[in-house]
């Protein structure tokens, strides 16, 4: 059975959404909501990506997932049977809701590594690089995230779901995706409850230290609330978007391809092979000399200080010597 890839009809109207926020924001709201060159260097980068996405999704659906299919679900007396017994998935509707769930269980493990892993991340941080939290940075992806994607969703069809429906559902969920990139949308209430919300991909794209790596989630926030990466919009926060190292650039070629460049650099601080690995394929920020720290390092050296003022307080509190003590060297 065929089915038209949604994002097909998404295009126009991401264009159309996007040109009804910049107009919106020029007019009634945030002036400074979109830059120009920042905005022709993400459609521009966007543009790219549909192209590539285009080529490498049909490569993707014949190389990748109807290959895996076709081994693992073998036609056996004129019907298609799993090699683990069950008879390979039709489409029923309940199938549907099946394949979308684990598409987007599928989607946040990808999205998570992507931040996780500095390699994957030198690509995704193409998404992360402006500063401006708008629906034209929703079209800022990387270019290279597409080669590696389709091996975390592979094995959705080696369990017996058709490929093609598996790539509807990875459509939809970029749909979804899309118009989460506005502030224009407040809290939902009660769906906050499960829906990964506007304000939830607010905070996951800011930069300020208690947001990052949180929120990785495509449709439903639960595996975030399961994997402990969920984090909700603290309204009496100033959210700073973008990344700690930017590409400080509207150059799209500089855009993509900045990390990869800051990798090659970092591995060549240290001899040891081991160290060459961790640069690039550890966490971002780790070093082998605490020069530079994972997200991880500096929120425990965080809870740390945090924690020795605390003893500190107290022990200035219960002990007057050394209160008097601690004033008199302030004075």
């Amino acid at each position: 059975m065929d089915f038209t890839n949604p994002l097909v009809y998404g295009v126009p109207v991401f264009l159309a959404l996007i040109l009804l926020e910049l107009s919106y924001s020029k007019n009634f709201g945030d002036k400074n909501l979109y830059k120009w060159k920042d905005l022709v260097s993400s459609l521009s980068i966007g543009t790219g990506s549909a192209v590539i996405a285009a080529l490498t999704k049909t490569v993707a659906a014949i190389l990748i997932f109807t290959v895996a299919y076709e081994l693992f679900n073998p036609v056996v007396d004129g019907v298609r049977t799993n090699i683990f017994g069950w008879q390979s998935f039709g489409y029923v509707w309940y199938v549907w809701i099946a394949c979308m769930l684990l598409d987007d269980f599928a989607y946040y493990w990808f999205h998570r590594q992507n931040h996780m892993v500095r390699f994957f991340w030198a690509a995704h941080i193409v998404h992360h690089s402006s500063d401006n939290f708008n629906l034209g940075t929703a079209v800022r992806n990387g270019w290279f995230t597409i080669i590696y994607k389709p091996f975390f969703y592979v094995w959705i069809v080696m369990l017996g779901f058709p490929p093609e429906m598996l790539l509807v559902c990875i459509g939809i969920e970029s749909l979804w995706q899309f118009q989460l990139h506005t502030k224009y949308v407040p809290k939902l209430g009660f769906l906050e409850k499960f829906i990964n919300t506007h304000t939830m991909h607010q905070v996951h794209h800011a930069k300020n230290i208690e947001y990052m790596d949180k929120n990785h989630g495509g449709i439903l926030n639960i595996f975030d609330r399961m994997f402990g990466t969920w984090k909700e919009l603290d309204e009496t926060i100033d959210i700073e978007y973008g990344v700690t190292s930017p590409p400080n650039s509207f150059n799209i070629w500089t855009i993509l391809s900045h990390e990869y460049k800051n990798i090659w650099a970092d591995m060549k601080k240290s001899k040891n092979w081991r160290h060459k690995f961790m640069y690039c394929f550890g966490p971002p920020g780790w070093s082998h000399d605490g020069r530079t720290k994972t997200i991880k390092q500096i929120r425990e050296s965080l809870e740390k200080e945090k924690q020795l003022k605390k003893t500190k307080a107290v022990q200035t509190k219960q002990n007057p010597v050394i209160k008097t003590k601690v004033l008199s060297e302030s004075a």
